[in-house]
């Protein structure tokens, strides 16, 4: 489809329909997806295709207290897991009765479930010594995530990332034989949407974008 389009309507779809997604449009949609940028290009990037169903439940079940914080912390009106803002929420209480949500219950029946990892030897973190949390590093294996769900959305299909199980990376690590020297990065859900995504609202242009200096005026046509 139209590279313009594709990026307007690869929403998040968490609904599909339809049997596992074939290990050949899988490979058709990675090969597509590689072509990201990287820092340096080295490609850090790790991907697992999770087929084994217990493997899905084991990981399912580790996202859902990550769930329950989530949702906690938005009913209390904050960012979750904000590095600016402490947090108000009881995260162990709302990570022990997490709710239920229909696709980490079923992860074992999505249609194709994909983790991402990253080699941090393959990083180069500019703003490691800033003294504030690095967002850096992210923009050298993001990209390639982004890239999957539109080259999935190119074929017809679509899907969400979660970082969910980046928090239970202690956890999730040695189930995944995550090597030491990685970070867990996402984890990426793929199908055929019950429903095709719709065009996307954002906010507009001059919204978030300023002439010369971050207080500047709107930039506009």
């Amino acid at each position: 489809m139209e590279l313009s389009d594709a990026m307007r309507t690869t929403g998040a779809v968490r609904e599909f329909v339809g049997g596992p997604v074939p290990h050949d449009v899988l490979h058709a949609v990675l090969d597509d997806a590689r072509f990201a940028p990287s820092g340096g290009n080295r490609q850090g990037w790790r991907v697992v295709v999770l087929d084994d169903p217990d493997l899905r439940r084991q990981l399912g079940a580790l996202c859902a207290p990550v769930w329950g914080e989530y949702l906690a912390q938005t009913a209390a009106g904050e960012t979750p897991f904000s590095v600016v803002r402490p947090t108000s929420v009881d995260l162990a209480a709302a990570a022990a009765q997490p709710p239920p949500n229909p696709l980490l219950d079923d992860l074992a029946g999505a249609p194709a479930v994909l983790v991402v990892a990253v080699d941090l030897t393959a990083l180069a973190v500019t703003d490691r010594d800033l003294g504030r949390p690095s967002v850096v590093g992210g923009g050298s294996v993001y990209p390639f995530c982004q890239n999957l769900l539109l080259a999935a959305r190119d074929r017809g299909l679509g899907g969400v990332m979660t970082t969910f199980l980046a928090r239970a990376e202690e956890q999730a690590g040695p189930l995944l034989g995550l090597p030491a020297d990685h970070a867990l990065v996402a984890m990426v859900v793929l199908g055929t949407p019950s429903h095709q995504p719709a065009r996307l609202r954002r906010r507009a242009v001059e919204e978030f974008t300023t002439v010369d200096r971050f207080d500047g005026a709107p930039f506009r046509p």
